[in-house]
């Protein structure tokens, strides 16, 4: 049997075993194994069990993502995104679905505190939504707007799936963090204006809120300020060179966890909550990122990793049509597999083919974020759609007739960034 055709029965193996149940660090490590084993040998097979761990769990570039997540723990413990969610109604209530556009530019702002697109849209079902059930929001819009929201996380820094693609591809990571920065706006701007476009359509959708007075209003942005702070001590000591990534994950913590003892808001428990969801989230992580490059190693030693990237390369298409193909690649994986594997499974593959026909790979990890960004809201799948329907028990159908205009707003963003390169690299070129 050829090597090809053990790593095709692999696949349909590690897909077996995903829907039997199995997490998919655990698939990806199981299948990868037997497969170097049927391939080499027991013997190559156990060291690389052995050796995985240690070899891509131990990096110090690492490090950045228990401190992000705990930074975006402490953040929602203290009541941050709260605070910007009750700071924005009180500017945007008289527009055409005022508290939808409130709960999107509540998700921007803790996308600035947490990396993680399902933490974002958790956090949203549980604040946003409940107060546009209240209000008369229709069902659809306000799941569709929590589920697009939440999708905000990987792309606005700080990002883990940038994180993952610097760790993969050796790019900067607070480059990649600052190129995110505008497609970050730019998307969060199209989702805005998809809000306010279908609440003028049918104004049923999302009634204007009550009318705040300027002094009400004022009174209100303090509750943005901590997240301002945040962000800007962050991203801003990154862009300026004050800060290396894990320096600026370590400041972000700290500065999340003074903000919240500040406000006197931070339990005990909250504490200890905040710590034992940053261990949970790190541990899967790096248990994916120890699974899937055990199955990267399967997909290297049969070949089949090369012989993609070669008939890729090999297509009879011009340089941009063979990154389209590409890119559809992307989405398609996105739309079955979450944001790390995804990431760490597919970069690998087409990174450096992407380098040699020229692209740049700092916009080409935005372009793959976005691309995964829209995979979390795409069915069959939709990662996010799904946490957003659990939580909101809104019928799935539902929430999918939600999202759509979210999905079109989104692939109009990577159609931008796409045609417009310099969106996404021009502070990162004023950043060196």
């Amino acid at each position: 049997m050829s090597p090809t055709c053990v790593f095709l029965i692999g696949l349909l193996c590690f897909f077996a075993l995903v829907a039997m149940g199995m997490p998919l660090a655990f698939a990806f490590a199981l299948v990868g194994a037997a497969g170097i084993w049927v391939l080499k040998g027991l013997e190559p097979a156990l060291s690389i069990l052995g050796s995985a761990p240690w070899q891509w769990a131990s990096p110090p570039s690492l490090i950045i993502i228990p401190l992000f997540v705990l930074m975006g723990e402490f953040a929602y413990q203290g009541g941050l995104i709260r605070d910007m969610y009750e700071a924005a109604y009180k500017w945007v209530s008289r527009l055409p679905g005022g508290l939808a556009l409130a709960t999107m530019i509540a998700c921007t702002g803790f996308a600035a505190c947490t990396g993680s697109s399902l933490a974002s849209a958790a956090a949203m079902s549980t604040i946003g939504y409940p107060e546009m059930k209240q209000r008369g929001y229709d069902d659809r819009l306000a799941a569709g707007v929590v589920a697009a929201g939440g999708t905000l996380g990987i792309l606005i820094p700080p990002s883990i799936p940038m994180m993952i693609y610097g760790f993969v591809t050796q790019k900067p990571i607070g480059t990649l963090f600052i190129a995110g920065i505008l497609p970050g706006a730019l998307i969060a701007g199209l989702y805005c204006t998809a809000i306010v476009a279908l609440c003028v359509r049918n104004p049923g959708l999302g009634p204007t809120g009550p009318r705040f007075s300027t002094r009400e209003k004022i009174r209100a942005l303090p509750g943005v300020i901590p997240t301002l702070l945040l962000f800007m001590g962050v991203i801003g000591g990154l862009y300026l060179g004050v800060f290396s990534p894990s320096e600026a994950g370590t400041m972000g913590a700290f500065l999340a966890l003074v903000i919240a003892l500040v406000k006197r808001r931070l339990t005990r428990q909250g504490f200890i909550s905040a710590l034992g969801e940053t261990v949970r989230l790190s541990c899967m992580i790096l248990t994916l990122v120890i699974g899937a490059m055990i199955f990267m190693n399967f997909a290297i030693v049969s070949g089949a990793a090369a012989k993609l990237a070669r008939c890729i390369v090999a297509l009879p298409f011009p340089k941009v049509g063979i990154l389209i193909v590409i890119a559809a690649m992307f989405l398609i994986v996105g739309m079955f597999l979450d944001i790390i594997s995804a990431t760490l499974i597919i970069v690998p593959i087409f990174a450096p083919v992407v380098a040699s026909m020229g692209f740049d790979l700092i916009w080409f990890a935005v372009i793959a974020v976005i691309l995964i960004q829209l995979g979390l809201i795409t069915p069959p799948i939709g990662m996010n759609v799904f946490v957003v329907q659990g939580m909101t028990q809104v019928p799935m159908d539902e929430v999918f007739r939600g999202i759509l205009p979210f999905v079109i707003a989104t692939a109009l963003g990577l159609i931008i960034v796409f045609l417009f390169p310099q969106i996404a690299l021009v502070l990162p070129q004023m950043m060196s």
